[in-house]
């Protein structure tokens, strides 16, 4: 007979997954994927006017959630850790104060969080949330821009394929579509306001892309 130690149902349930806190301690700097881009100072020094404004939301916590929509459970325990419940709609997504969660498939949900606040955030989804489930902390690894003004939708057509039509793109769509010969998540956040998650990879590409094809319409860097 093998010695193998077999864990029970109830011992399964009391493990837990480890977590790892990602947050730097005070000693390191955090740096955004345009650190070197040095957006502040172009905000201080830049035009004041112009048809496209551009502010990055730096170092923020990115976790994608993925789960059995049918589950009630699990779909309560996130609404628990959230204060929102997870949009189920394709392509929607949904706010409360300064967590955002976009819905990028049937069984998939990109949230974002303050930075500082991911590892809790996580910590919480591992006390809350039984059955399987999966729930990466991919922080680090994008970043996001906000793309706002009177010519911001003029400038995305020349990014995107993706229709921006009030009617067919309404403010809280979301979509991952090819932006820049690249790639983008763009969720729509008003009138004339986008929001863009970009790959740190590219982050450079598309940075250098977007100054290039506001030219005409003149651009603004906000801090």
């Amino acid at each position: 007979m093998s010695d193998l130690n077999v864990m029970t149902a109830a011992e399964m349930a009391a493990t837990k997954a480890a977590v790892m806190d990602q947050i730097p301690g005070s000693e390191i700097q955090g740096q955004s994927p345009l650190h070197h881009a040095d957006l502040d100072s172009l905000a201080k020094v830049g035009p004041k006017q112009g048809g496209i404004h551009l502010r990055e939301h730096k170092l923020l916590g990115h976790l994608t959630l993925r789960l059995n929509p049918e589950n009630d459970e699990q779909l309560a325990a996130a609404e628990r850790v959230l204060g929102v419940a997870l949009p189920l709609q394709p392509l929607t997504s949904v706010e409360n104060a300064s967590y955002s969660v976009r819905w990028m498939s049937p069984d998939e949900w990109l949230i974002l969080v303050p930075g500082l606040e991911a590892f809790d955030v996580e910590s919480k989804f591992r006390d809350e949330m039984g059955g399987h489930y999966s729930l990466v902390n991919s922080s680090g690894g994008s970043t996001v821009l906000e793309l706002s003004g009177p010519d911001v939708v003029e400038l995305l057509k020349r990014c995107t394929s993706i229709d921006l039509h009030p009617k067919l793109f309404p403010v809280g769509k979301v979509v991952s579509t090819v932006f820049a010969k690249s790639s983008a998540i763009i969720r729509r956040t008003g009138e004339q306001s986008f929001e863009l998650v970009i790959r740190r990879s590219f982050s450079d590409y598309i940075w250098l892309w977007l100054q290039e094809t506001s030219r005409e319409f003149g651009l603004v860097v906000k801090a």
